[in-house]
């Protein structure tokens, strides 16, 4: 009975470690398998937003093309009535110029019928021109909704691309469309570098991007009837083979992360597969992620869960023998005797533990350097080999008995040298300048590279005793990984001296491509602003003649108007932000009135919207440029009170050391951290704004610009459900530096056009080569009571112009076909034998040319003009010729 009790317990005891071991392994494995996995889904989530920004910052970067394009006169007259051979040659060559400057694909115009008109590509053999894209879903849209966008095969190129399709629009009538390619290859060869395999797939989850061959045209899932006839209708992928891809889905995490064996295409192992979606295109973005990585820390965490299990058990057990002896000893003299002889034997059991560890210790095999990755060699102060590791002995590869205790170690660099390990140049100095290394008793640190490409960083540190220790690292991946990092730097440089070459090609040809594009911003800008300036002045005098509800329905095309000139004029502010044309003038001054003025400004659109506007006065004086400083803080404002609900908005300072920081809180929703940087980019908006006039996403733009442009720091702090506060700092000056300044405030108010109005019979000349805005000039100006002489182009003026027909005013555009404004005045005024005053009404915001005009004694004003603004001007200007 004893017997198979005793016999009964020790199963117990071995069932109950062996499935203790077990189940902490299993344990332990699948615990730290799914932290690992979730880490690396998280890794992969970040990784693929990375991946669907640079592939929405492609596509947005072309968004706004064929909306401008679609304003193109010469585009819609093309449509209206089908140009002769020379128009449709001209058409073209304008398409592929401004193909050029945009880098993209192909630029097309699709008549209402679906045939193209024009295209950039019209001298290639695949040209766009003449065919038929009726059936293309990007034209259907466009027709039905204003605007398209398809991915699809090209029929006449052979070149997938993306396309955007904007309609063109005739008195509310949808004539035509305009269609920019974008090709998106680039973009998967950037993808190559990466480990994982990216796809993305369309709204039939069909793969069309990947970054590699054999994932390129796969289907996600099986494709209906509807769907398959809808891709051959549209002829979508062409004749391409749309191949299922097979997979084996495993489990799901809980951020719809799923693990996945893949059969066909076939990939070793589990893959962790992560989906974005790209909802404005429909399409979603894929990350396959080798789950490797994951299943061997769960294996090593199962190995150490089970040995922490017997490691445990075997306390246990120890301390219950212990207790058992300790019993037995008490009990009789022969348990008493049994035991000491059970003492003896593990004495002796220790005696060949010490005895096999003093025999290692002779070897000079350390176990206190075993784990150590280094190779690790230690000498005495007679410069002998004392101990080592194992990895030293791996990197070297050392024949056997070369390696012992008291060997010098001079012996070990003389046989490295024979191998060619120190190096070039004289075996018997490079020996000696090793030892004279280890007798220096200096630290030093240096890189060696084997024969077999194997790179190792060479450490070595004196010891208290005089001896020394030498550890070898092997830098191989590292220094691999640094040759790929530059490998990829130069690659990034050479896309990018691609992308620029027609800039950077040869100096001279830079500078007249720089020409060129000044002239073609500054014609665009021109020819947009110029309906854009007789429309607002038309609008201006039927606004005076119109009440209730048709005033009102004005008023609202006037906003509308004044929302596409701030548009223009902030693309023109980043154009002339990045070419480095725009003049600063940065010099000390006080902020005091400039924060009241804004703050009396956005005070009455605050109280519109029914918030708090809230301001904190200062005596501080700040170094900047007063108008661009009033320009970011303008910014700040408006999207303050934009994304406000509720609240208030506060404009304060507060000083930084050296720099004042001039702060705008707001309470909206907050944004979150991962938009903070975006929405200083380009057509960057928030959706989630209370004010129903959206911008167009270029105001922080423009403020990001001018604070590197004038040296100030722009910053956002934002909490989401509480609000944001964008500041920007500017360095402080003295208040004795400040020179004594005009208010803009004190510039004269605007009359109303009474009896006694200057402008009442007042002579005026409108001289501008646009006939629309010549007619919207002469209905305003009379309005105003103005007798109006002459409102027509450069030549008709230099024909009227004679001493009997001196005018009292002129209004003068400057760039006028080949007639320039200023040396068209010195005609003019030669012929009058008379200088009358003169205002610069243009399109062009040079600087210099403000500059000029203001040395001269002339008035200034940008298209489109505000007819208050130049009813102002007019009266000043007229008031001081008089007196």
């Amino acid at each position: 009975m004893y017997w198979l009790g005793r016999h009964r317990t020790l199963l117990l005891t071995l069932l109950l470690m062996i499935g203790g071991t077990l189940l902490c392994a299993a344990a332990a494995g699948h615990y730290a398998w799914r932290r690992a996995l979730n880490d690396e889904s998280g890794q992969v989530q970040r990784q693929l937003a990375l991946y669907g920004q640079g592939l929405q910052q492609r596509v947005d970067r072309f968004g706004t093309l064929p909306q401008v394009l679609a304003l193109d006169p010469d585009l819609r007259r093309a449509l209206l009535q089908r140009p002769d051979a020379a128009g449709a040659q001209r058409l073209n060559l304008k398409l592929q110029q401004a193909n050029q400057v945009t880098r993209a694909s192909t630029l097309t115009l699709v008549g209402h019928d679906g045939v193209a008109v024009a295209a950039s590509n019209w001298d290639q053999a695949s040209s766009n021109v003449g065919e038929d894209y009726s059936y293309r879903p990007y034209y259907r849209q466009a027709l039905a909704t204003g605007h398209g966008r398809f991915y699809g095969i090209g029929m006449t190129t052979g070149v997938p691309g993306y396309y955007l399709s904007q309609a063109i629009e005739d008195n509310g009538r949808r004539i035509g469309v305009v269609v920019i390619k974008i090709e998106l290859a680039a973009l998967e060869q950037e993808w190559l570098s990466s480990p994982d395999v990216v796809l993305v797939s369309d709204e039939h989850d069909v793969v069309f991007l990947a970054n590699r061959d054999a994932w390129r045209y796969r289907l996600l899932r099986p494709l209906g009837a509807a769907e398959r006839r809808e891709m051959l209708d549209s002829r979508q992928y062409a004749d391409r083979s749309l191949q299922p891809l097979r997979a084996r889905t495993g489990s799901v995490l809980d951020d719809g992360g799923r693990m996945v064996r893949l059969l066909d295409p076939v990939l070793p192992g589990e893959m962790l597969w992560q989906t974005l979606a790209l909802p404005e295109e429909q399409w979603n973005l894929h990350l396959l992620h080798d789950a490797g990585a994951a299943t061997s820390a769960g294996r090593s965490a199962a190995i150490g869960g089970g040995a922490a299990w017997l490691a445990l058990g075997f306390l246990v057990l120890f301390v219950q023998q212990r207790r058992r002896l300790a019993a037995h000893r008490q009990r009789s003299r022969r348990e008493l005797e049994s035991v000491l002889k059970q003492h003896a034997q593990e004495l002796r059991t220790a005696q060949d533990g010490v005895l096999q560890a003093a025999q290692q210790a002779d070897s000079g095999l350390s176990r206190s350097l075993a784990h150590l990755p280094q190779g690790v060699v230690v000498i005495d102060n007679e410069q002998k080999l004392v101990a080592w590791n194992a990895r030293y002995l791996e990197l070297f590869r050392f024949p056997s008995g070369l390696i012992q205790v008291g060997r010098p170690i001079e012996e070990i660099f003389r046989f490295n040298a024979r191998r060619g390990l120190l190096g070039p140049g004289p075996i018997e100095e490079a020996i000696e300048r090793r030892l004279n290394h280890l007798r220096s008793g200096r630290p030093h640190m240096r890189e060696s590279e084997k024969d077999d490409g194997t790179v190792l960083e060479i450490r070595g540190n004196p010891l208290p005793d005089g001896g020394f220790v030498t550890s070898y690292a092997d830098i191989t991946s590292y220094k691999n990984t640094a040759r790929e990092l530059r490998s990829l730097a130069d690659a990034l440089e050479h896309r990018v001296a691609e992308r620029t070459r027609d800039l950077d090609e040869a100096r001279r040809e830079a500078e007249r491509a720089n020409r060129y594009k000044s002239r073609f911003v500054a014609s665009a800008v021109h020819d947009l602003l110029q309906p854009l300036n007789a429309a607002r002045m038309f609008v201006s005098v039927l606004r005076g003649k119109l009440q209730g509800d048709p005033r009102a329905l004005s008023e609202h095309v006037d906003a509308a108007l004044a929302a596409q000139d701030a548009i223009l004029n902030s693309l023109l502010d980043i154009s002339r932000l990045e070419s480095g044309t725009l003049q600063t003038r940065v010099q000390p001054f006080a902020l005091s009135p400039l924060l009241e003025t804004l703050a009396r400004e956005f005070g009455i659109a605050a109280d519109a919207r029914g918030l708090q506007l809230r301001w904190v006065d200062t005596r501080a004086v700040v170094v900047s440029d007063e108008a661009l400083l009033r320009r970011i803080l303008q910014n700040f404002l408006s999207n303050a009170l934009r994304y406000t609900p509720r609240g208030r908005v506060l404009l304060g300072c507060r000083r930084v050391g050296e720099q004042l920081r001039i702060e705008v809180h707001d309470q909206g929703p907050g944004i979150p951290e991962s938009l903070q940087g975006e929405i200083f980019e380009e057509f960057r908006r928030l959706d989630d704004g209370v004010d129903q006039e959206r911008g167009a996403g270029l105001g922080l733009a423009i403020v990001e610009r001018i604070g590197r442009l004038l040296g100030h720091r722009i910053a956002l702090r934002s909490t989401l459900g509480r609000g944001s506060v964008f500041s920007v700092e500017v360095p402080l000056g003295e208040a004795s530096d400040v020179a004594p300044a005009m208010s803009a405030a004190a510039s004269p108010a605007s009359p109303d056009p009474g009896d006694d109005s200057p402008l009442r019979g007042c002579r005026v000349w409108s001289i501008d080569d646009d006939p629309r805005v010549c007619t919207a000039t002469r209905t305003l100006l009379e309005r105003w009571g103005c007798r109006v002489d002459l409102a027509d182009g450069p030549q008709a003026a230099l024909d009227a112009a004679t001493p009997d027909s001196v005018p009292q005013l002129v209004l003068l555009d400057v760039r006028m076909g080949d007639f320039a404004g200023p040396a068209l005045y010195e005609d003019l005024a030669g012929r009058w034998k008379s200088r009358p005053p003169v205002i610069l009404v243009t399109a062009e915001r040079d600087e210099a040319l403000r500059a000029s005009a203001a040395d001269k004694g002339w008035g200034f004003l940008a298209k489109p003009v505000r007819p208050p603004a130049l009813r102002a001007l007019m009266t000043q200007l007229l008031v001081r010729h008089r007196g």
